[in-house]
């Protein structure tokens, strides 16, 4: 019987070669027309050729909050309504392999084979999983959106294990385990082998041709722990593209691998090569909550098994188009939680892209974050990205965003061009970006007055730091305080920017102003909220202040107040 399959595949696939010539419609898809002995759709793909016509999306029928999120996503894309295919299945994250292809896998093949999504002859046949055969010429898809309410991730199923050669025969490659959207990558693959990985014919390829392309239907998600959440991927992604990407850079080697490391490192390296105000953590322990962190809008690091350090900060939010990746195994376990692993709680905190593992994916095949980051950086979207960064699929890896996302599509010379029309509160980070771009130019001559200049047009904390710094270097420290006047009257601190705001009363009383330190102390102690992390390192800066400042009364009563901080807490 698999010889009698084997044929008919071969000449299906045979006719399907001769009948067609494949096209590049648009970033990432290819376009297949249909065999002339194709069966009539019954819903044609759009012919609009642009990314958006292309894409499809996948909802829970038995769940409205899947297809509100579809239904949003398409007004806000302009994504045919007619693109949502909507199929009865479990409301749960996790799934088994029979519901798998009884639920999703084979009626979505069937659905897309039926609107021509598909190019693919059927045969009556059935491989060994249960899965009908089809001889499989492309598609015509730009990418799978999987909405909330879709399951995450498939159990492994013993009863399907099979075994396969090396290097597919290791012991932590004998399972069928999975994420569901790695395994709808392969839609368009003719019964692949579901125990262990399937190699990512798109990984590292920077000019995939109309092959490659056609063997992948890029798959990425719109969910979270809630469904307002979920809707705000949209948003953000949407809002960051008008404005281009505004913040900070961050990224937190620990030393857990030396590949892990490397790959960090050239993310370092690019981060510095685009201009972005960074830090870097070298440190054996991740970010703690008390390192400065504001408008985190790059986040790369590991290795911690759940969200921690300054993510944890009360009313912590990331800025629009933040991108986040931490290396974890199971990082993605759950969506539907905001404080159990880093996916689901960064878009519980305003996060607009990020990646994760359904289940333990090892090292060297999850998304790597140096790839990602080169990707984006260069314009593409996010869902070109997240492939080009995965080495494997049929495996643990998910993306969570709008594929159609291109946080890099601004370029800088528009945004700083147009930089009085920026948000007050993150129009500083272009001027640092500038700064840093000047510098790398060797233009320095000219980052002071820049710098100056956006100051005064719109003050910002990072900025007035910076100002402030540089003219205390050319020795003119009376100018430096006054970058930092406008203080006074800051508005009301967001929680990322706490230890910015510690940093520059720091600086204020090392810099001569103590008494103005005091009071920025004042305010920063009264936060509320405030972890007793700040707390304690606060009260002993503060009470330096206002020693300084001859405010002795002040002095003793904030040493009065970390000393009665308990014993256990100082540790």
């Amino acid at each position: 019987m698999r010889k009698v399959s084997a044929a008919l595949l071969f000449l299906a696939l045979l006719a399907g070669v001769w009948l067609m010539v494949i096209r590049r419609d648009g970033p990432g898809a290819a376009t297949v027309p249909a065999p002339r002995d194709h069966p009539p759709a019954v819903a044609a793909a759009p012919a609009v050729d642009s990314a958006a016509s292309r894409l499809v999306l996948l909802v829970n029928a038995n769940d409205p909050e899947s297809r509100r999120i579809a239904e949003h996503y398409a007004a806000a894309r302009q994504v045919p309504v007619a693109n949502i295919i909507a199929l009865p299945m479990s409301s749960d994250e996790t799934i088994t392999w029979p519901e798998f292809l009884a639920t999703i896998w084979q009626p979505l093949q069937d659905e897309l084979v039926r609107r021509r999504w598909l190019d693919a002859m059927p045969m009556a046949l059935r491989d060994m999983v249960g899965r009908k055969e089809y001889a499989i010429a492309g598609h015509r898809i730009s990418y799978l959106v999987t909405c909330r309410g879709v399951p995450l991730r498939i159990v492994h199923s013993p009863e399907l294990l099979v075994a396969r050669p090396p290097p597919y025969n290791a012991s932590e490659l004998r399972t069928n385990q999975g994420a569901v959207d790695s395994e709808l990558s392969l839609l368009a693959q003719t019964n692949y082998p579901i125990n262990g990985f399937v190699p990512n014919p798109l990984f590292r390829l920077d000019h995939p041709s109309d092959w490659d392309l056609a063997k992948v239907v890029k798959v990425s998600r719109l969910d979270g722990p809630t469904v307002d959440e979920a809707l705000a991927l949209v948003d953000q992604a949407m809002a960051a593209e008008r404005t281009g990407l505004l913040g900070r850079a961050y990224v937190d080697l620990n030393g857990k691998h030396p590949e892990g490391d490397r790959w960090l490192e050239s993310v370092v390296t690019q981060l510095t090569e685009l201009g972005f105000d960074l830090d870097a953590d070298r440190t054996p322990n991740t970010f703690p909550a008390t390192a400065r962190f504001d408008a985190p809008v790059l986040y790369f690091g590991w290795y911690a098994g759940t969200i921690n350090g300054p993510f944890m900060l009360p009313g912590f939010r990331f800025p629009p188009g933040a991108i986040a990746v931490h290396i974890h195994s199971f990082s993605a376990q759950s969506l539907h939680v905001a404080d159990t692993g880093w996916t689901g709680p960064f878009v519980a905190r305003g996060v607009t892209a990020t990646v994760g593992n359904v289940f333990e994916p090892y090292l060297n095949f999850l998304h790597r974050p140096d790839l990602l980051l080169r990707a984006l950086s260069r314009g593409d979207s996010f869902g070109d990205a997240a492939y080009y960064a995965l080495p494997v699929l049929s495996w643990q890896a998910i993306a969570v965003g709008d594929p159609l996302y291109r946080p890099f599509a601004r370029k800088f010379a528009e945004q700083w061009q147009h930089r009085a029309n920026l948000p007050p509160r993150l129009a500083g980070y272009a001027a640092l970006r500038k700064m840093h771009l000047l510098e790398i130019s060797r233009l320095n001559a000219a980052v002071r007055p820049m710098l100056e200049d956006a100051l005064q047009a719109q003050p910002n904390l990072a900025l007035g730091l910076a100002v402030a710094r540089l003219r205390e270097q050319a020795g003119d420290r009376p100018a430096a305080l006054r970058a930092l006047a406008f203080t006074a009257r800051m508005p009301t601190l967001s929680a990322d920017e706490w230890a910015l705001a510690g940093e520059a009363a720091e600086w204020l009383r090392d810099a001569g102003d103590p008494a103005r330190a005091e009071m920025q102390f004042t305010q920063l102690l009264q936060e509320p909220g405030l972890p007793i992390e700040f707390q304690r390192q606060w009260l002993r800066e503060a009470a330096a202040a206002a020693q300084a400042a001859g405010d002795q009364e002040q002095a003793m009563a904030w040493a009065r107040e970390l000393g009665a901080i308990s014993p256990d807490e100082k540790k």
